[in-house]
């Protein structure tokens, strides 16, 4: 028994899974970055992507069973072959549509259609964007990366995201501590992003940094391996188990095959059944009620206000 079903077993309570809303893809790990918090351990150098079988057997059942949100994500989602296949295939069957962006893509050569076709298709954009402080999104992401994250949102803003469409951007501490509190960042971004660049967006989703791939890394060489999962242990929030997004939220890897989510793909802790069980594989009525595999890294989801794909919980 982990750390984080101790805490469970402390409260009574079990985790399992709920209807399902979100089908989330993870496209393939390659990526135009390579920054230190990315739990995908994505970088420009990843070989690792999905193919054309796949991506027309999940599209199949994204139209045989109409999922609510498709959530699309990677590496860079867009550098996938297949990108507007899922958008269109998913928009075309009613579901809601959201693009992971890491914003830089959109200034590399080739990808300068993006704003355009996200917002003709009406997809959201939930934009990775650590701080509004170039030096610290810099030390976190490489050099260079806030001039280009602010000229995207610009183009962003000027086909309608922020207004018209939703932009939300997702905010990572820098280091072995827990964001602060979601509201008052989300002011201080809109203020600094506001009145510096004239920037405009609407949520901002504060994520706790999990203790996987790199930033496991660092923490290890830093010697902060055991401070920050004590601090995570310490700050578990039982009040945020029924908003966490492994209850509604179905992972899929660039090979078809299921996870409770992105954190247990990149663990992998695949779902089974006797054998290994891929998207083709199952209902949404069949992942109903099923027990969530947990681990350690769960509490860096359960921790002071809590975390998920879309910001905090509690």
């Amino acid at each position: 028994m982990n750390v984080f079903e101790q805490k469970l077993a402390e409260l009574q309570l079990t985790l399992r899974r709920d209807a399902l809303q979100t089908l989330q893809i993870n496209v393939g790990r390659k990526c135009n970055q390579a920054c230190r918090h990315c739990h995908v351990d994505a970088a420009p150098w990843r070989t690792e992507m999905m193919d054309e079988t796949t991506a027309h057997r999940l599209g199949e059942w994204i139209e045989k069973y109409c999922p609510a949100i498709v959530d699309i994500t990677g590496g860079a989602p867009e550098i996938s072959e297949f990108f507007k296949y899922f958008v269109e295939k998913a928009v075309a069957n009613g579901a809601h549509v959201i693009d992971r962006n890491n914003l830089t893509i959109i200034e590399e050569k080739g990808y300068d259609y993006l704003p355009e076709y996200l917002a003709a298709h009406q997809v959201e954009v939930i934009a990775s964007l650590p701080c509004y402080s170039k030096e610290n999104v810099n030390q976190q992401r490489g050099n260079g990366v806030f001039d280009k994250s602010i000229a995207a949102l610009k183009k962003l803003n000027a086909v309608g995201y922020g207004t018209r469409l939703p932009l939300n951007l997702v905010y990572n501490p820098l280091g072995a501590k827990l964001p602060g509190p979601q509201a008052e960042l989300e002011a201080d971004y809109k203020e600094v992003l506001g009145r510096e660049f004239g920037i405009i967006f609407n949520r901002l989703f504060t994520i706790t940094n999990q203790p996987i791939a790199r930033f496991a890394e660092d923490l290890r060489k830093q010697g902060k391996w055991n401070e920050y999962l004590e601090l995570l242990a310490n700050s578990f929030n039982p009040g945020t188990i029924a908003g966490l997004m492994c209850r509604n939220t179905l992972s899929v890897g660039y090979r078809g095959e299921l996870y409770d989510c992105d954190f247990n793909q990149m663990l992998g802790m695949q779902l089974q059944n006797g054998k290994p069980l891929y998207l083709w594989d199952v209902t949404p009525e069949y992942l109903e009620n099923r027990p969530i595999q947990t681990g350690t890294h769960c509490l860096a989801c359960t921790a002071g206000c809590g975390s998920s794909c879309t910001g905090t919980l509690a």
